[in-house]
């Protein structure tokens, strides 16, 4: 086997970790993963060893399907408290950067009170020393602001912390990504390398281009033991979908949550990739549907099942570029997608409002994303504006239409869209279950749910259209393809307020002679 020319198994899974917890950008930026480790997962491993019995038999209530649980087996609980410790100890560091992080806060709630803030510099925790600016805003209210890029350069950023597991999708749905840290298993294989590695993007071009066993190993530097278990990962038959490619024309596929993948015979377009290994469910597309070469991929903003490691790190080597948003820079709620996504390898072009990316016959540009973000100062965020092959294409992801004027203006930029791909969680999760690591005063339950993850509801999604003007309307990003479980947690019913809005949204579209759906699986469009 050692010369056969091999590929990569279409059931492989592939998760990156960051100190075994699945990496999602939260984790991965360097500051905003040092308040998570701190705030929430070292809370959380403790929690679990008080009670290790409790959070199982919470992993496993589908009404607490996506709640912060460890869902590993109390006969486990001793290598949880290893990894536990190796945290507390290795990574020492890190958590005095968050300790120090809060501190800071706290010095400039107690003593910025609109005047000179120079005194303040020398009062900081030394972890911060060269690391951040103090301002206001033109309303006094003080700030700091994390100078990323120095940030990634100092200790914070550990491609140490970084490694990869490989594994057979079972068909059982894979534990919570955002609790449940993944421990080592009999049949799993254990890559300790950066996500940068040469050696991954090696093997995962195995998906599209063979090579051989014996390069895979040197290249990821694999024992004979670990080789053994990575050839059974292996075939000689690619899985390749003969109709990945298109000869004439253009075609937008539909993947799943918020993937689409727009195709020329000479381009291709994919937006937000998340497409996890074949579960053998009929009725989608997979990683061997997408094209050998995917010239832009478009980023929407900095969630975890919009910006998905597990699906990226595949395409290293077969993209063009990934296009995000821009940050605020230095915000600690919105760590820089650009920065964040170089360091793994990846080529980027990062974009404002309007700005336009060309790609062989068409073009994507940038355009406003409001809400879904709790009311936050995050401004990576944007919605896509695609011309191919002669149509125009409005990607919304999970923008909320709570001001129409603001769709006006881009119709009036930019033309009538002729689709428009719309999310519509309208009743999302609360502020506290995605930022409370970086809260450094608790806010009440009120306050926090009613700062809601929340794209359009029926009527924003018909100001959306009324102001676009856009021919065909499909409800997409709700996350409820049963393969993306592990990311998503959700659970719908046909009684769900967000399946009644949609209901009713179809209904406007139906009336006005709107063609419209709800996506789920896999759908085509061919033209």
């Amino acid at each position: 086997m050692a010369d056969q020319q091999l590929f990569l198994k279409p059931k492989v899974i592939v998760e990156p970790l960051i100190d075994r917890f699945f990496a999602w950008p939260y984790t991965l930026a360097p500051v905003q993963g040092a308040m998570n480790l701190a705030f929430l997962q070292v809370p959380l491993l403790e929690s679990y060893l008080q009670s290790p019995q409790v959070h199982v038999a919470a992993s496993n209530n589908p009404d607490l399907r996506g709640g912060y649980f460890i869902g590993i087996a109390e006969e486990r609980a001793d290598e949880v408290r290893d990894l536990l410790a190796a945290i507390t100890r290795d990574r020492a560091e890190i958590l005095r950067f968050a300790e120090a992080v809060a501190a800071g806060q706290e010095l400039l709630r107690a003593n910025a009170t609109g005047f000179d803030l120079t005194p303040l510099y020398p009062k900081l925790p030394p972890e911060l020393g060269g690391l951040v600016e103090l301002a206001y805003d033109t309303d006094n209210q003080a700030q700091m602001r994390f100078l990323e890029p120095l940030v990634y350069a100092g200790g914070l950023y550990q491609e140490a912390r970084q490694s990869v597991q490989l594994s057979f999708e079972t068909g059982v749905e894979r534990p919570f990504i955002l609790s449940t840290p993944r421990l080592p298993a009999p049949g799993v294989l254990e890559l300790d390398l950066p996500f940068r590695h040469d050696g991954l993007r090696e093997l995962f071009q195995t998906r599209v281009r063979p090579t051989t066993l014996g390069h895979l190993a040197d290249a990821l530097g694999l024992d004979g033991t670990r080789a053994d278990l990575l050839s059974g990962m292996l075939t000689e038959t690619p899985a390749l979908a003969a109709d990945r490619h298109i000869e004439q024309g253009g075609r937008i596929r539909y993947f799943g949550h918020a993937c689409l993948v727009l195709q020329t015979p000479e381009a291709a377009v994919v937006t937000d990739p998340f497409i996890s290994a074949d579960s053998g469910t009929p009725g989608r597309y997979t990683l061997d549907d997408l094209p050998d070469f995917i010239d832009v991929v478009v980023i929407t903003h900095g969630h975890q099942d919009h910006i998905v490691l597990e699906t990226l790190l595949q395409l290293r080597g077969r993209i063009g570029t990934v296009v995000v948003p821009r940050s605020s820079r230095g915000n600690l709620a919105d760590p820089s997608m650009a920065l964040m996504l170089r360091h793994q390898g990846f080529p980027v072009t990062e974009v404002d409002d309007f700005d336009e990316v060309e790609f062989p016959g068409g073009k994507v540009t940038a355009t406003p994303f409001l809400g879904e973000h709790c009311d936050l100062d995050i401004r990576a965020k944007s919605t896509y504006w695609a011309e191919i092959a002669g149509k125009k294409v409005f990607i919304g992801a999970d923008s909320s239409g709570i001001e129409p004027a603001l769709y006006r203006a881009v119709r009036q930029h930019l033309g009538t869209a002729d689709y428009a791909f719309l999310g519509m969680e309208c009743d999302g999760a609360p502020l506290t279950w995605l930022y409370q690591a970086l809260l450094t005063i608790p806010l009440t339950k009120k306050m926090s749910n009613s700062r809601k993850l929340s794209g359009s509801n029926a009527e924003q999604a018909a100001a959306i259209m009324t102001e676009l003007g856009a021919r065909e309307a499909y409800v997409y990003a709700m996350g409820e393809e049963p393969w993306l479980g592990h990311v998503m947690a959700t659970t719908y019913n046909e009684d769900t307020y967000q399946i009644k809005q949609i209901e009713e949204f179809l209904t406007w579209c139906k009336e006005r002679g709107i063609q419209a759906g709800h996506l789920y699986g896999q759908q085509e469009w061919r033209w």
